[in-house]
């Protein structure tokens, strides 16, 4: 291959050469007109780059289009700078701070000065943006020097832009200006503003500059934009929907669990109804578990700081984690992790290679240190529970080993009806932070490849995303209104064996290392049951519910059947209630149907002589009248089964 060429190696493993200096655009146009069309810019292995920036050297490329997580990352790149010239365009003294893509769309921050900008005043700079983006201006890069940078903004008064050059290295600074407006940024952009077809600027906020709340304050604007309007319609439907499902809303409103400042921030309490809830899906786990081979164990919620030195975990995720205490003259830390407590256990006795593996699983609750504003209900709180388990085996059993645990996650995930993404996270080669030999590394991730490929899993393979011992299986789930959750992980270890001395027998009468497996299906159970809320939008399926049942008697004459109707259903283990207020019925059936009862029995002078009972199901009414055994059998085959509920087949 001569100097002036480059080879580019495309997702499906395809090689093709192509002239040094070519464009992404130019790429995307060799394959096809329609995908030169929709694409956004490129990514040339990790670095993402603009569509008409020259390519100069060989590497792994990927044509980014709305599709991907990169052509959206550049997408709202370049919305965030077209709501910064929208603004300069209406309030032409402003000054700008940083302005990132982020997750769901992408946000500016802004100095007003003296004038006052409020939620009134959103609708105006929407209307700015589509209008400037109707001029399609081009979006271009130019090379500064830092002096030019810093003289550029000092004109412009702008401490803020200022403070970020003063950090960076000359040679490396450039702006990107469209139409009027010229910004201090490393890109990338989309070739123009046209793309850009709906926006919607969705809250303000108040944000310290670099987050120093000595610094001031200024006006964060957040958005989030689409190639299509029709996207932004469903987006917005969406969003709609997810205030309805939020579990904080629902949570209160279910009696699943409480918050309260006297106990402490991030620290919730599980009241009745949570309670239930919570030990349904651990029973759940725990049988699985036991049909699996796993042997469950409990460990302390402290433990000596010298665990966490040993494994690493301090100092190294030190800022995550409460600072240590002093008992007996000596340090110790409130529990981040249940790892090392089970690496003991496993050291407590000599282990031969028949022994192997040896599966420890313990929902252990463990202790991180989060900020105040990251503390979101359940899903984000200091205090929670994990499903923990590591698997003890020898290299040969690996393979057969992961593939049980995936086996398992994706019936976990498969029982509450969530589609599954499945990630490979592979550890970045230039990265220092990861630890352990670089064969044990190689051999690791070659096994999750082969093992997904024998499973004829479809999977991604991510760089740069492995723990600091070991490569992971992440799986991503997907909820009823299509968000995206991280929630299992599968992760190979050896590391750990390494710093905690752990060997086995082997047949050869030697001692050996074992390799490790750390696998959590749920996560944590505060996150898990976060997560289900939203996701079954607080209407469980049977099996799990916390009240399944509720009999409602027509008037008081016919509580005495109710009650008998209840006994029977006990016998069988259902959680039932009998609804014997003074109340007439239909306040009765409107107040389990909010309480998202999923079954209400109604029994009266008919369904008493009859031996029947008429049967509501939440959200889809009367469903007619069964004799009481029938009833018993249809519930008892429901929980059995474990069956979503009927809405959420639709």
């Amino acid at each position: 291959m001569s100097e002036d060429q480059i080879t580019l190696t495309f997702p499906d493993g395809a090689q093709k050469q192509f002239p040094k200096n070519i464009t992404g655009f130019e790429v995307a146009e060799s394959i096809s007109k329609g995908l030169a069309r929709n694409a956004l810019s490129i990514t040339l292995d990790k670095e993402i780059l603009g569509l008409h920036e020259p390519i100069t050297r060989s590497g792994k490329i990927s044509i980014n289009t709305w599709e991907s997580d990169d052509g959206q990352y550049t997408f709202w790149h370049s919305s965030a700078h077209l709501l910064a010239e929208a603004v300069q365009e209406l309030y032409p003294d402003v000054k700008f701070g940083i302005g990132p893509p982020i997750e769901n769309g992408f946000y500016y921050d802004i100095d007003f000065g003296d004038k006052s900008f409020g939620q009134d005043d959103l609708e105006k700079v929407e209307k700015k943006m589509s209008e400037l983006a109707r001029q399609k201006s081009e979006f271009k890069k130019r090379e500064v020097s830092k002096q030019e940078a810093l003289d550029h903004y000092s004109k412009l008064d702008n401490e803020y832009k200022i403070d970020l050059i003063e950090d960076l290295e000359d040679n490396s600074i450039t702006f990107y200006k469209q139409g009027n407006f010229t910004d201090l940024c490393r890109g990338p952009h989309l070739p123009d503003t046209s793309p850009i077809k709906a926006v919607k600027l969705t809250k303000l906020a108040g944000a310290y500059w670099r987050g120093d709340v000595k610094s001031k304050q200024l006006t964060r604007i957040y958005g989030i934009s689409f190639p299509k309007q029709k996207m932004l319609n469903e987006y917005l439907e969406q969003v709609e929907e997810a205030k309805k499902r939020d579990h904080k809303k629902l949570g209160k409103e279910l009696g699943i669990y409480m918050m309260d400042q006297m106990v402490g921030p991030g620290l919730p309490l599980w009241l009745p109804n949570g309670t239930v809830l919570r030990r349904t899906l651990e029973y759940f786990l725990r049988e699985e578990q036991k049909r699996r081979g796993y042997q469950e164990v409990i460990t302390p919620h402290i433990a000596n700081l010298k665990l966490y030195k040993t494994s690493g975990h301090y100092p190294y995720y030190k800022d995550s984690q409460f600072n240590p205490m002093e008992v007996d003259e000596e340090g110790y830390l409130l529990k981040p992790m249940n790892c090392p407590h089970h690496h003991r256990i496993y050291s407590n006795e000599l282990r031969s290679y028949r022994d192997l593996p040896v599966r420890l699983a313990e929902f252990g609750t463990v202790y991180r240190y989060e900020q105040s504003g990251e503390l979101n209900g359940m899903s984000r709180v200091r205090g929670f529970t994990q499903d923990d388990a590591h698997i003890y085996c020898t290299n040969d059993q690996l393979k057969g080993e992961i593939k049980h645990v995936i086996e398992l996650t994706q019936f976990v995930f498969h029982t509450f009806g969530m589609p599954v993404d499945i990630h490979l996270s592979f550890r970045d080669d230039k990265d220092e932070k990861y630890g352990g030999k670089d064969e044990n590394w190689e051999r690791s991730q070659r096994e999750l490849n082969e093992v997904a490929d024998e499973m004829g899993l479809d999977y991604k393979i991510v760089e740069g995303e492995a723990s600091f011992y070991g490569p992971k299986i992440d799986f991503i789930i997907r909820d009823a209104i299509g968000r995206q959750w991280q929630l299992g992980t599968v992760q190979v270890d050896y590391v750990m064996p390494e710093r905690f001395d752990l060997t086995y027998v082997g047949s050869d009468n030697n001692r050996h290392r074992p390799v490790i497996i750390h696998r959590a299906p749920f996560g944590s159970m505060e996150r898990f049951v976060s997560i289900l809320i939203e996701h079954f939008a607080g209407d469980f399926p049977l099996w799990l519910a916390p009240a399944q049942v509720k009999v409602l008697p027509i008037s008081d004459d016919y509580i005495g059947y109710a009650r008998y109707c209840a006994e029977k259903l006990k016998k069988l283990d259902v959680r039932v209630e009998v609804d014997s207020r003074s109340e007439m019925i239909g306040g009765k059936i409107r107040d389990a149907e909010n309480s998202k009862i999923p079954y209400m029995v109604i029994v009266g002078e008919k369904e008493e002589s009859d031996g029947t009972v008429s049967l509501r199901r939440h959200k889809m009414g009367d469903i007619g009248t069964f004799s009481l055994d029938d009833f018993l059998n249809r519930v008892k085959e429901e929980i059995d089964n474990r069956s979503l509920p009927p809405s959420h087949n639709d």
